[in-house]
């Protein structure tokens, strides 16, 4: 059985809560990490092994416990994974510059980073209430980065699409600080967004 394991951050416990300060209060940086994130790690491992036994003989297109393993299994992974990228996302600056590459891929399928900024503002304000907003790269389609919006963690996901940024707009993510003000919040994202950690996944899964 593959056994999970929760990702560290680029930085401590102690450090995300002043990093991450004017993104999320610091009990949100403890919660959203130790509970949410951790919390689909252990049903990951829980649905694992629970999958060496189910009988698959059962399985059918309307109930069968086989088949909520494997729609679970999807949820539990991506929800694992958007939050990985999430927590490397942050604990910068917000300045483009420092991720050079990327930041020449965004002006060439964007325009500008002005015109990306808000497109993928607008783009998180759009995804449900249990949603992220996401700057992936589309590999297998149009070779182009694109701003799309995944409801829950995966409805609305491209396939074949490398994530780079990553925003969660679950409300646990922001509500704590923020109240209903997603578009605060979501500018406080970009305005701590790690440039030089999204430009290294660039330059690794597409360049």
């Amino acid at each position: 059985m593959y056994e999970w394991k929760l990702k560290n951050r680029p930085y401590g416990d102690e450090e995300a809560k002043e990093l991450l300060k004017n993104v999320m209060s610091p009990e949100t940086t403890e919660w959203h990490y130790k509970t949410h994130q951790n919390g689909y790690v252990v049903k990951l491992n829980e649905i694992e092994k629970a999958l060496e036994t189910a009988d698959k003989s059962t399985s059918n297109a309307n109930y069968s416990n086989f088949g909520e393993l494997k729609r679970r299994y999807t949820f539990n992974h991506a929800g694992n994974l958007l939050h990985e990228i999430f927590w490397a996302n942050l604990g910068g600056d917000g300045d483009a510059g420092k991720g050079k590459e990327v930041l020449a891929q965004i002006e060439k399928d964007f325009g500008s980073l002005d015109n990306w900024k808000a497109d993928f503002k607008a783009t998180t304000i759009a995804a449900k209430n249990s949603g992220w907003g996401l700057l992936v790269y589309d590999a297998l389609g149009s070779g182009k980065l694109v701003n799309v919006l995944v409801d829950e963690h995966h409805y609305g996901a491209i396939w074949g699409a490398v994530p780079l940024v990553a925003c969660d707009v679950f409300e646990h993510a922001y509500y704590h600080k923020d109240g209903p003000a997603r578009a605060k919040y979501i500018d406080n994202f970009i305005n701590g967004l790690h440039w030089g950690r999204i430009n290294e996944t660039y330059k690794i899964y597409v360049k």
